[in-house]
Order: C-alpha cells, then structure tokens, then sequence
C-alpha cells in the first residue's frame, strides 16, 4: 500500500514519514477513540453533516470532545490539497488524547487525525460468508463507530481465507446484524428488508440514504429483525457502505445470489443515485 505524502494531525499539514503520534495516545494503547470514513470526489467531500454528526454521536458515547464541524471539513480540504486528490477515501479518527497504561484516562486534550487515500473502484459484485462470531447487541461499544476494530480484522481475515470479500456477523440472539464495513440488505417477496438499529449493527450512513431512496422511489422497504438464516433462503442481497454505494451480492457462504442482475437490487441501486444526485450534502 502506497501512503499519502502528508496528513493532517492536530490542526497540521505533516509529512508521512515525520507523523508521530505519542506512544501514550489511548487510541493506540487501548483503543480508546472514535472514527469517520466518507469519500469525496471532484475535491468535495460527500455527506459531511451527516457524518460528522454520526462523529459527534460517537464521541458522546465514549465521553471525548467531538470536534466542530468546520474543524473536520476544513480539515479534509487541506489534506485533499496537499496530497493533490481531488477523489478520495477520508479517514478522520478522534481519540481521548494520552492517557495512563490502563482503562483510566488522563486530562490530555483529544487527539485528531485526517487522513486521505486515492479512492478505489470495488469489483461490480461482491461475495461473503458468515463468520463463527457475534455482534454484543448490548455492550457499551454497541453502534458505535470506535477505532476497537480487531474483531472486524480477525472476523475479515477469515472470510478472505475463505475466499469472500466480506464477512457477515449475526448478534448474540442469532439475528442479522452486518459486516465489518458494511450494512446488510436482503430482498424477500419483493421486499427490501435490513436489520434495525436495536441489531447492534451501525446507523450506516448509506444505510440511511438507502432507506431514504427507497421510500421516495415507492419500493417496499422495513427495517426488521432477521434471522441469521434468511441469508439462505433471500431472493437478492447487497451491501452498503460510503465507498460501496450499493453494492450487490453474488455469494454468500456456498450460495449463489443474482448479484447485479437482481431486479430489486438494481431498482434500488437506481433510487440511491437519483437520491443523491446533485446534492451537496443530503
């Protein structure tokens, strides 16, 4: 992986290879912080209020001071410019700044991050398996987006070694839940169908833009809990996320899915883009 020549920490335009951040930093000893990733094409980032109020929702949970709004989005612009990307893949992480070598927290200020990568196209469909783990529907980390990611790491690697792009989690009371990047969507009697919020999944910000879509364009959607097993027995599924878009599904576990050729799929497929057509921050 080719990193960017600068990033943005603190309020700074640093080099990559001068970037320090303290070995203190309760995101790295604990993982103790929250993040955002969007894209942004022709130098705009897409969505920036609704994802920098997802942040915010984030750092209230976890009790760290979110950032402003202008902070973010001037942010990403600066470090767009320096590493002259005009579409991007964004990463902001906000962190609890240092703290001691243990759960406690220190009085440090938080610390910031804004980092971009050249945006890159998925292949047309996408396939996945289930994983032998679970989403904790109750626990204290539960539909927030914290940078505590070595349960989707390990949950992802496994479904690489299988030979999928992503992996699928049910919760602990064996209902559908989501991915480790990515909403879940199934189409069953001509409906489209996603685990509620109360799954334990992410509030995605596609996720939203897709029920939103949906409902404007008149196709049948519900948010409802599913069993884990309708991945067996769904007519289409897709996936969602902000650099997926939506994004169908060819396989799951050994079976075959319709994938692009899914005729709901395609529907809504249509429906997001015209729903987010030539706004700048819907």
């Amino acid at each position: 992986m080719k990193l960017p020549e600068r990033i943005w920490i603190n309020g700074h335009i640093i080099a990559t290879a001068e970037a320090r951040i303290s070995p203190f930093d309760h995101g790295f000893i604990v993982g103790d912080g929250v993040f955002e990733t969007l894209v942004a094409r022709n130098g705009r980032p897409f969505t920036p209020t609704r994802h920098w109020q997802r942040l915010v929702k984030s750092c209230e949970a976890l009790a760290i001071t979110p950032p402003a709004f202008e902070a973010c989005t001037q942010a990403i612009s600066e470090v767009m410019q320096a590493n002259h990307l005009a579409d991007a893949r964004v990463r902001i992480t906000v962190t609890s700044g240092d703290g001691p070598l243990g759960s406690d927290r220190g009085d440090s200020a938080p610390t910031m991050t804004v980092v971009v990568t050249p945006l890159k196209p998925w292949p047309p469909t996408e396939t996945a398996v289930v994983v032998p783990w679970t989403r904790n529907e109750r626990g204290a980390l539960a539909g927030v987006k914290s940078i505590s990611y070595a349960e989707n790491v390990r949950a992802l690697a496994h479904a690489h070694a299988q030979g999928a792009g992503e992996a699928l989690l049910a919760n602990t009371r064996g209902e559908l839940c989501e991915g480790t990047g990515t909403n879940i969507f199934v189409v069953v009697n001509g409906r489209v169908q996603t685990p509620p919020l109360s799954s334990g999944c992410l509030a995605g910000v596609t996720r939203g833009l897709v029920i939103e879509a949906c409902q404007s364009a008149g196709i049948p959607i519900e948010e409802v809990a599913l069993p884990i097993s309708v991945l067996q027995t769904c007519d289409e599924a897709f996936l969602s996320s902000s650099t997926r878009d939506v994004h169908p599904l060819a396989r799951i576990d050994q079976r075959e899915l319709p994938g692009i050729s899914g005729v709901i799929t395609q529907r809504v497929a249509q429906a997001f883009r015209d729903h987010v057509a030539g706004r700048d921050d819907p």
